[in-house]
């Protein structure tokens, strides 16, 4: 048994539009739009947008900034494995620079590395290892260059 649809005889499984489907606008590909079918909304758009935008650039990264201090540590602090301490010290709050012994007797410091755990390496050298007596720590601010590792300096 035959349908009838509109004014044009249809088949069981057979499926036709009383209306042609829209044609690509200003394309010279044959075929259908079928975006054209249906209206795009201003929401729908907006989430497309939102969702491109992270599948093409990604979420935003937080990098930290990064700083370069030097540190002059004044006192008792040659013969003590100030230096070795330091170095370890900086090693396991990622930082890089170096560190060395002074002719007058202090030990210079050049760490860069986040603001927060160069304050935490300027902490530790204010104590210092066990046996190293400290005076004072003067503290400068350097422009970064990029360093990647931290090493003890002779």
């Amino acid at each position: 048994m035959a349908l009838r649809h509109g004014s044009v005889r249809v088949a069981p499984g057979e499926f036709r539009l009383d209306k042609p489907l829209p044609r690509q606008m200003n394309s010279r590909a044959p075929g259908w739009l079928f975006a054209d079918m249906s209206p795009i909304s201003r929401s729908s758009r907006a989430a497309r947008l939102r969702e491109w935008r992270q599948v093409e650039r990604g979420e935003p990264r937080h990098t930290p900034h990064i700083e370069r201090w030097q540190l002059l540590v004044r006192g008792r602090v040659q013969g003590v494995g100030y230096r070795a301490s330091c170095c370890q010290k900086a090693k396991s709050l990622d930082l890089c620079g170096w560190v060395r012994n002074l002719a007058d007797g202090s030990v210079e410091v050049q760490a860069e590395g986040p603001v927060h755990q160069l304050t935490e390496l300027q902490l530790w050298c204010e104590r210092g290892p066990t046996g190293a007596e400290v005076l004072s720590v003067a503290t400068a601010h350097l422009p970064p260059i990029r360093e990647d590792w931290f090493e003890i300096r002779r």
